[in-house]
């Protein structure tokens, strides 16, 4: 979003028309008008949340950024960006502020991973239908991981990257969703499908080029110029379907890799750099549990995306299956 002052805070990148009056408030806006079209049971956002150096108050800026989905009552979950931290608030102090605020998801850090880099790494599961019989059991699992801002090792040029700690982290927590969903054994044919966000693309991003995505690339990967393994310790992991980040405003794609979807969010707020001409835009996520022979709700059957543009009617693009449990993924 880069949310900075509200109606102070000028549009960046739009037509001549669009610059008298456009604002922070056309984000506020975009947000309210996708809220009300998609009717969400979640709302993620990925990262530079606020763009810290043009944010007189990093608390007061927060809270307007995520007020739309406050004022909506909808639960909603957030990672940090490398703008977020550059205000009035540290990085932690900008993660501390977010979990107080209502209604969200959002974890500070995982209580059993006593030393973990970064600040919001923690996972959501969404359980199966009451009544049914994965009630007790996650059938989709979201992980959420602070991708850092900056390198910090003077030898190493460029943005921050995901770190061991949290690998380790994440493949403990992996692995114990898939357990306990697998339990008892043989009862289950496949792990439940898990989706991960964090705001800086892997270096794997740039695999990808026209032939073999959906959407655009307008610009450069963006990522951290070191590789830190993360994309094969997902691999490894077995249970991630898609990954979606931010960091990268004209991009928009999603490419399938090694049977990972890999996605950009979409450049979503106005005070955030754009193309002239070329909407504004959020991604939508849509998981659809399947039906049971004796008409119940089972596990999860696919999962499809599309994006949203902010014009006049939200017009919809791009829709595709990111996951179907009948299809084999292509390597």
């Amino acid at each position: 979003m880069h949310y900075a002052d509200g109606k102070t805070t000028p549009c960046l990148n739009v037509l001549p028309s669009q610059v008298h009056g456009c604002s922070d408030l056309n984000t506020s806006a975009f947000i309210q008008r996708m809220i009300q079209a998609g009717k969400p049971n979640l709302i993620v956002f990925t990262g530079d949340n606020i763009f810290g150096f043009e944010a007189k108050d990093s608390a007061k800026s927060l809270n307007a950024a995520f007020a739309p989905a406050i004022a909506a009552g909808i639960p909603w979950a957030a990672v940090l960006g490398n703008h977020d931290q550059q205000g009035t608030l540290s990085r932690e102090g900008v993660m501390k502020h977010i979990v107080g605020l209502k209604h969200t998801l959002s974890q500070f850090n995982p209580s059993e991973a006593h030393i973990i880099d970064g600040f919001g790494n923690y996972n959501l599961e969404v359980g199966g239908v009451e009544g049914s019989g994965f009630a007790n059991k996650s059938v989709l699992n979201l992980y959420f991981l602070d991708s850092g801002d900056y390198s910090t090792v003077p030898s190493i040029p460029g943005y921050g990257w995901i770190k061991p700690s949290q690998q380790l982290w994440f493949q403990r927590t992996s692995a114990k969703l898939q357990s306990a969903y697998m339990r008892p054994a043989m009862a289950k044919k496949s792990f439940a499908p898990g989706l991960v966000y964090f705001h800086i693309p892997l270096p794997e991003f740039a695999s990808f080029d026209a032939s073999n995505f959906t959407g655009v690339r307008q610009e450069g990967i963006s990522s951290a110029s070191i590789n830190s393994g993360f994309f094969t310790t997902m691999v490894e992991a077995g249970d991630v379907k898609a990954v979606f980040t931010g960091h990268d405003h004209l991009n928009d794609f999603c490419g399938q890799m090694t049977g990972i979807q890999l996605c950009y969010a979409g450049g979503f707020g106005y005070h955030a750099y754009g193309k002239v001409g070329w909407s504004r835009r959020a991604r939508v996520v849509v998981a659809s549990l399947e039906k049971t022979d004796e008409g119940g709700w089972g596990a999860v059957k696919s999962i499809k995306t599309w994006k949203r543009l902010d014009d006049g009617h939200l017009t919809a693009i791009d829709e595709q299956v990111l996951w179907s449990k009948n299809l084999i993924p292509k390597v």
